[in-house]
């Protein structure tokens, strides 16, 4: 025997690189479609100096930092300021607070909604001895109303608006929480308007001192009614300095929520992150709100990511919960590039004897074929010599001893072998005169002795 039995080297490597290419195509369209990793550093828009959202700011670049991410905090005028950044992509900018009813949907459609995380009531302080006892009380008199580029003053006109007072006839002085409070007590502007929450340091000052008075909303009903993004808050006697008393009565306010809003392309992991931090941060029981009760999944003004939402109804995912971010981020991917890995390599294992002894099966069937063909020729016609045949058979037999097959199909080429002999020996039967009748001619394809009655059908 010539021919070289082992295993077909050139078979297999063209089936592991066939493998090889599937499994690459999977992994390389799964992390196409899982992004970018997370950002390192991220930016945050806050607010002015001393205000509740550059606080909370302060708080937030804690949290993330003990997971490795720089939270870089950018200061601005506020809420205004702060969509504005948000909307540019170019400004860098991909999170932010903002209270709320200063945008929508339609105004910005490259931001969400993480969620609300804070009561912002709208207070208004003004000196001792001076009488508001009606919103028309403030007309000739110097107003401190936020920045320009701050809710602060879009809620102080809309304020106004609604009570039907002209910006004209009153003074508007464009100064933050802060320094709007220092001028208040220093008598440099008789009201000072804000838009900031009870853990406002500004707030618990001007509340304790004598020498300021609160402005309550007697009217917050009718306010929250015209504005659907007002709440109605009371502010309780004494909470601002019991040992004085002050206030010396409850005080209703009406109040806005703050949200934490981000950019549509900010990547999960960190979206994940921000509410973590969020509900460490806000969570807590505090003057107007219930333990719990912030973050919320309110779509004040954008709707709520889709990432929000599948925190607020299963918490972060099971390996952030359970890993250092770092690590949970790096599993995570490597569990999803094994899906199409096992998906593609496991099939073609289980396929890989399968086809690869059809390959093996298709190679000697395809010379039973010839084989069968020449008997045929031998068969019928009888057109063709019997020298010519036999030189067709011996390629056919040369043919046969070049095939490398594993040893696992020795006995499929040792059987061909033998079919080969019994038609060599018919056609030099036929050669010599000496043929038998044809009832008792052999088939070779079927592996029959020369007394069989017929060729059996190769199949």
């Amino acid at each position: 025997m010539n021919g070289k039995l082992g295993f077909n080297v050139r078979q297999a490597v063209w089936l592991y690189v066939v493998a090889g290419a599937l499994i690459l195509i999977a992994v390389v369209a799964t992390i196409a479609w899982l992004g970018p990793l997370p950002p390192k550093v991220v930016t945050m828009s806050t607010g002015t100096a001393g205000s509740d959202f550059d606080q909370f700011g302060r708080e937030y670049q804690a949290i993330l930092k003990r997971a490795g991410v720089q939270l870089r905090l950018v200061p601005s005028a506020g809420s205004v300021e702060n969509l504005a950044r948000l909307n540019d992509p170019r400004s860098g900018v991909a999170v932010a607070f903002a209270q709320g009813g200063l945008t929508t949907e339609a105004k910005s459609p490259d931001l969400e909604s993480l969620g609300t995380v804070f009561y912002q009531p709208f207070w208004l302080f003004v000196r001792r001895g001076i009488s508001l006892a009606r919103p028309e009380d403030l007309r000739g008199k110097r107003v401190a109303a936020g920045p320009d580029g701050s809710g602060t003053q879009v809620m102080a006109k809309k304020f106004l608006a609604l009570n039907g007072i002209d910006e004209s006839t009153l003074q508007i002085v464009p100064l933050p929480a802060t320094e709007a409070g220092e001028a208040l007590t220093r008598g440099e502007i008789d009201a000072a308007a804000m838009v900031a929450s009870w853990d406002t340091p500004i707030v618990h000052r001007l509340l304790a001192s004598p020498d300021i008075n609160i402005v309550g909303a007697p009217r917050a009903d009718a306010y929250v009614a015209l504005d659907p993004y007002l709440t109605k808050l009371v502010l309780p006697t004494g909470v601002g300095d019991l040992a004085s008393n002050r206030p010396p009565n409850d005080v209703t306010l009406v109040a806005t929520q703050a949200s934490l809003i981000v950019r549509k392309d900010l990547h999960p992991a960190v979206q994940y992150l921000l509410l973590e931090a969020a509900t460490e941060i806000h969570s807590d029981a505090g003057l107007f709100r219930k333990a719990g009760e912030f973050p919320a999944p309110a779509p004040v003004d954008l709707p709520i990511s889709k990432d929000a939402r599948q925190f607020y109804k299963s918490g972060s995912p099971f390996l952030q919960r359970y890993l250092p971010y770092g690590l949970a981020v790096l599993a995570s991917r490597l569990l999803l590039l094994l899906i199409p890995v096992i998906g593609v390599a496991y099939p073609l294992l289980r396929m890989a004897p399968a086809l690869y002894g059809w390959s093996m099966r298709r190679r000697i069937f395809r010379l039973y074929g010839e084989l069968k063909y020449i008997e045929t020729e031998l068969e019928n016609a009888r057109a063709i010599p019997a020298a010519d045949l036999l030189t067709q058979l011996q390629r056919l037999e040369e043919r046969a001893n070049r095939l490398q097959l594993p040893f696992a199909f020795a006995p499929f080429l040792y059987q061909l072998r033998n079919h080969i002999a019994l038609v060599r020996a018919r056609i030099q039967a036929v050669a010599s005169g000496a043929a038998a009748p044809a009832a008792q001619r052999p088939s070779a394809a079927a592996g029959t002795s020369p007394a069989s009655p017929a060729p059996a059908q190769v199949r």
